[in-house]
């Protein structure tokens, strides 16, 4: 059993997180922004300890890692990754100052490992998979203050006795995923019959179950990577495309209704290649992916039927009601 801080805790990937981490019998503490939504923990929240702090705050961050003291430190806490997050001097402060005032505090309370989430979109648009020695290229303020968190995370891990590793992930998707992104709507549209509004069908992503993605955190934090700072890519290797989703979504849920394709305008992201090169993590860390994107559309189907209220509670999110 460690003990275990999780920043951005009651985000999508930090919740399933925490759940993991709960099971495994880990004594976690999760660190959330004051005044949020921590909608995602509940059924959880007698498991963990909850404590409120806002990283961008160099002094209140070290006091909350001080108090959690902590051996391992999985940071997933970020700002910008939405279209609605687009204040640049909040991105920057959070991403890069946030992420340096934690490196700080956790080195001087003696952690073992520091796992930070990186971002695929640091690489920029690419024709390929890109491995992790590329240089980095990246087209927006987030995926900048991801890679300068992820630099700011190479040279702790070479000034430090603490192990720094960055994971990037590529598009995981499953339970408790952000309402309003692509699957989830697909689902709900879907139990109904219907579709939503659709990008350009050859836009692609590489999606990565959230449970192999649990796994890859988990592994980056107790194994020696293979140096210091080191980068992996947490991908598949195979993209799919939001045809291809469509498809599975319409057989797997019935739906008779005919893909509006183009109905929705393309984001400034999307692109027709969009895939990772999961090579060094699999020969480093002995991870590898499990799950195939139809075999995970359907087990995140058989979730929202098994919890009828959080179904209900997406579709109202969805609606902007709650």
């Amino acid at each position: 059993m460690k003990r275990v801080l999780v920043t951005g805790a009651a985000g999508f990937v930090g919740a399933n997180l925490v759940r993991r981490l709960a099971a495994d019998g880990h004594a976690t503490t999760c660190l959330v922004r004051p005044g949020s939504d921590t909608w995602r923990l509940e059924g959880v929240r007698d498991r963990v300890r909850l404590l409120e702090c806002d990283i961008r705050d160099a002094n209140a961050t070290s006091r909350a890692v001080h108090d959690a003291h902590p051996e391992w430190v999985l940071h997933l806490a970020a700002w910008g990754g939405y279209s609605w997050q687009a204040d640049r001097a909040r991105i920057a402060d959070t991403l890069v100052g946030g992420t340096n005032n934690l490196l700080a505090a956790c080195i001087a309370a003696g952690a073992e490992s520091f796992v930070n989430t990186g971002s695929s979109s640091e690489y920029g648009l690419r024709d390929h998979a890109p491995e992790e020695s590329e240089e980095p290229k990246p087209n927006s303020a987030y995926a900048a203050g991801k890679a300068k968190a992820t630099e700011a995370c190479r040279k702790a891990a070479q000034s430090s006795a603490m192990r720094v590793v960055t994971l990037r992930p590529y598009s995981a998707y499953g339970p408790w995923e952000e309402p309003n992104r692509l699957i989830p709507t697909l689902i709900t549209n879907g139990l109904k019959g219907e579709l939503p509004p659709l990008v350009d069908p050859e836009v692609a992503r590489d999606f990565v179950w959230i449970e192999d993605l649990v796994e890859a955190y988990l592994l980056a934090a107790e194994r020696e990577p293979h140096e210091p700072g080191a980068v992996y890519n947490v991908a598949t290797g195979t993209q799919v495309t939001i045809w291809q989703a469509v498809e599975v979504a319409r057989s797997v849920l019935g739906i008779p209704a005919e893909p509006e394709w183009g109905s929705m305008p393309n984001r400034m992201w999307d692109t027709n290649c969009w895939v990772g090169n999961p090579a060094l993590i699999q020969r480093t860390l002995g991870w590898a992916p499990t799950v195939e994107f139809p075999d995970g559309f359907r087990r995140t189907v058989e979730w929202f039927r098994a919890n009828p209220p959080i179904l209900e509670s997406y579709v109202l999110r969805q609606s902007g009601s709650c």
